[in-house]
């Protein structure tokens, strides 16, 4: 039988490299399409032997012509170090990218998977975050680049699903983390590794009585494939895929420092502009349409993560 040729746009960085990974392992035929603005040839070293792996330099507001059966679209960067270094590209990556992916899904009649953020939901005002609420957020701030240019891109997606009748999905993605997280991100879970390993300061932005939800790499990527894989077309979304379990960041700090045995300290600092005090999804739309729910806890994602930077800060 032929394979199915799937097109992972960002493939190359910290969720879509793990995403190849598991469609290559069900047999799928991967296209790879990355800038490597954030993404790493690193994280697909190992994928480049696989005769059904091919990787693509594309930057992805720019069209693309090439023939598949679904897509993908993660690219664009998701840490604020790095989407608030340059404001204007990120919402051209966000709105550019669904523009030019939707196109291409079009001409070629692909299903196409939407990869949206918990961010379109903002510094929330209803806890946890159903998908039907609409969001607290500033389209001025230092985060709209990335929280606004999120949000349009999930507009465009709905209007070419009412306008031409495409097969689309769109996944809110939560906080995720696990290994190829890069180093440099300014995410919290993987500073902390990463301090904590170094010995130094573990440094918490604002009180950290701020609450945070964290899902494991492999878990998010099961929730994705499962929603597109597993869903009538019909069924569109938007779906919040992301672990429920809530917690303050100094305890992720605590946590951290404990797993790895480390001398850190906890450092304070002022909280950046627009941070949200509180993030969790309401997962019960992914419980009920796909059976879908995370089931790697928080201790053995970090035993994982902690075992990668280990690994990384040796090479």
């Amino acid at each position: 039988m032929k394979k199915k040729r799937v097109l992972i746009t960002g493939g190359s960085g910290f969720l879509g490299s793990h995403l190849c990974e598991r469609l290559l392992s069900m047999g799928r035929e991967v296209i790879c399409v990355d800038n490597f603005f954030t993404g790493s040839k690193r994280n697909i070293l190992h994928l480049l032997d696989d005769p059904y792996f091919e990787v693509i330099r594309h930057d992805v507001t720019f069209p693309l012509y090439i023939e598949v059966d679904e897509i993908y679209n993660l690219a664009c960067p998701a840490s604020p170090i790095h989407y608030q270094h340059d404001p204007v590209q990120t919402t051209k990556t966000s709105v550019h990218g669904a523009i030019n992916m939707l196109g291409l899904a079009k001409r070629v009649k692909a299903k196409i998977f939407q990869a949206s953020t918990s961010e379109v939901y903002g510094d929330p005002e209803v806890h946890p975050q159903p998908e039907s609420y609409w969001g607290n957020v500033n389209p001025n701030g230092l985060r709209a680049c990335y929280d606004e240019g999120k949000r349009c891109a999930e507009t465009l997606f709905f209007d070419y699903n009412r306008q031409h009748g495409l097969n689309i999905k769109v996944g809110r993605i939560f906080n995720t983390y696990g290994p190829r997280m890069a180093m440099d991100d300014g995410r919290v879970v993987s500073n902390f590794v990463v301090q904590a390993l170094k010995g130094e300061d573990i440094t918490i932005y604002g009180t950290g009585e701020q609450t945070r939800s964290f899902c494991y790499v492999d878990d998010l990527v099961d929730g994705i494939v499962r929603f597109m894989e597993d869903t009538p077309d019909d069924f569109i979304g938007p779906m919040n895929l992301g672990n429920p379990g809530e917690f303050t960041i100094r305890e992720l700090a605590e946590t951290v420092i404990e797993q790895v045995g480390s001398t850190s300290k906890i450092a304070y600092k002022p909280l950046p502009s627009d941070d949200p005090l509180q993030r969790k999804p309401d997962i019960t739309l992914a419980k009920r349409t796909i059976g879908w729910e995370p089931q790697i806890d928080i201790v053995t994602g970090l035993a994982s993560t902690i075992d990668f930077f280990k690994g990384y800060l040796k090479a």
